[in-house]
């Protein structure tokens, strides 16, 4: 897994350096930040005068599963827009590990520092293998001469049978990923996240158009990675989220409004009338 804390800046490229960012993140913050694999402080995003983010704060624990939850535009997808280099707030902070400021790096770097996303289409490569998708997202030199020519390590065949075992995949191998079902490509997808190693995972309404089967086992799936990494599920289904969530995060108009397990949640007021409700 990636070091939350690796020898050299992913922002300045400088090496050394970690523990004095973390203690002036201390410093700053008390001890609010120790031991959070995402820190994230009064985010504030707006388009057009509409505010999608509004002094947003939440975090999330190492090894936890937290299902986000709300309505359409509650800022769900701005938040992971923002985690992801994507989208740039007007104000507020995002940390990572408790000293990486995600908001001074771009996408590819808060890539490599540890973070996946994974969005609610697949992007896989639809007409190559299971195997060279897998392959492709083998951690490290993503130029396309050096995938044409470069030759697997013992330990990254390894790696990939590893993956293919955990997303279920392991009889479908030289099946050409356009072949897969709708729940295939998704665990498909998650597997290519998986070979990059992350220390978190994003992922973006995973069950949407998937049979109950597929639902079931994705729920399986996303369990099994608690705790060896750490993951944000944004998610509609509420059956699927009850399924899953040890706790939940609630946004309407940009800002938390209710945090805690599911029944909490589900009898919080103000969560029945904006959402649960709906």
């Amino acid at each position: 897994m990636n070091s939350l804390f690796p020898s050299s800046n992913p922002a300045t490229g400088t090496r050394g350096g970690w523990q004095e960012l973390r203690e002036a993140a201390v410093h700053r913050k008390g001890s609010v930040m120790l031991g959070k694999v995402l820190y994230i402080e009064n985010l504030s995003v707006s388009f057009d005068g509409f505010k999608a983010l509004n002094g947003l704060t939440l975090h999330v624990d190492p090894g936890e599963l937290l299902c986000v939850i709300g309505p359409n535009g509650a800022g769900k997808t701005t938040m992971m827009d923002v985690i992801t280099g994507k989208t740039r707030p007007d104000e507020g902070e995002a940390w990572f590990g408790g000293v990486i400021d995600l908001l001074a790096l771009t996408e590819p770097e808060i890539v490599r520092a540890g973070i996946g996303r994974k969005f609610q289409k697949p992007t896989i490569f639809e007409f190559l293998s299971v195997f060279e998708n897998l392959e492709l997202a083998v951690a490290g030199d993503k130029s396309l001469w050096h995938t044409l020519v470069a030759r697997l390590t013992s330990a990254q065949r390894d790696r990939i049978d590893e993956v293919l075992q955990i997303i279920a995949l392991e009889d479908k191998r030289t099946v050409t990923a356009g072949e897969l079902a709708h729940g295939q490509k998704q665990w498909l997808e998650i597997g290519m996240l998986l070979m990059q190693d992350p220390d978190l995972l994003l992922v973006d309404e995973p069950v949407a158009g998937m049979t109950p089967q597929e639902t079931e086992h994705t729920g399986e799936l996303l369990l099994s990675l608690a705790g060896k990494h750490s993951v944000v599920v944004v998610e509609h289904d509420m059956d699927f989220v009850r399924s899953i969530a040890s706790r939940v995060t609630v946004l309407h108009e940009g800002r938390v409004i209710s945090e805690g397990d599911m029944e909490k949640v589900q009898n919080d007021p103000q969560v029945i009338e904006v959402y649960l409700g709906e």
